[in-house]
């Protein structure tokens, strides 16, 4: 990662990647696989280099959200001098399920 804050990332966030890839390598090439961490990467730098660059969740004010396809959003927290990834959320779930 170029310059910019820090990005750490939850356990449950982990988890949530580590699921994501599971149905991804099941359902779709590498080559669909390689553009969907091409997409990330993209957009965890500007978080990184502009962290304010998107909304506030409604859930609460201090997590931001960053949708990264129509199928997947990013829940993040500017802490201090990193940015914490809470979440992959599958857009396709309740609302009521975020764990944030």
């Amino acid at each position: 990662m170029k310059s910019g804050f820090n990005i750490e990332w939850t356990n449950e966030a982990i988890n949530n990647l580590d699921l994501i890839v599971e149905y991804l390598s099941i359902k779709w090439t590498d080559r669909e696989i390689q553009k969907f961490f091409n997409k990330l990467d993209r957009s965890l730098n500007i978080i990184s280099k502009n962290p304010f660059a998107f909304p506030s969740s409604k859930l609460k004010t201090k997590v931001r959200r960053c949708v990264l396809s129509k199928q997947t959003t990013i829940y993040y927290e500017i802490r201090y001098s990193a940015i914490v990834i809470l979440t992959l959320f599958d857009n396709r779930k309740s609302p009521n399920s975020i764990k944030l």
